[in-house]
């Protein structure tokens, strides 16, 4: 049997596995980039709700230290409290979390909008 080079046959099965493979390596690449973008929507949540907690505490509407709280609510949401400024009663806070190698973030500013009476 002699090999001559116009001869095709089997060339279809280099292909198939040839685009098999670069279909897994795609799916290997997006793969971490998908899992973060739900944590993104997730830490922002995290960053409003504790914004929110640490302005409740700040109006006097709950007891407690502003950032306590903000800490306490980033945390039950599963991220770590950054940053945490308060200004009267409006507060802004920060939040960031670690995923799929991915080190997200995110801001909420909330308070009253005359910042109590300032």
């Amino acid at each position: 049997m002699r090999c001559r080079w116009s001869d095709d046959r089997g060339s279809g099965s280099i292909l198939a596995v040839a685009l098999t493979a670069g279909m897994l390596c795609l799916a290997g690449v997006c793969a971490p980039l998908l899992a973060a973008l739900p944590a993104l929507q997730k830490t922002a949540g995290a960053a409003d709700a504790s914004a929110l907690a640490a302005a409740d505490v700040a109006s006097g509407a709950l007891p407690g230290v502003p950032c306590d709280a903000a800490g306490r609510v980033a945390r039950a949401n599963g991220v770590a409290l950054a940053r945490c400024e308060v200004d009267g009663t409006i507060v802004t806070t920060s939040v960031s979390t670690l995923v799929a190698g991915f080190h997200i973030a995110a801001s909420a500013t909330a308070g009253s909008p005359d910042g109590g009476g300032k």
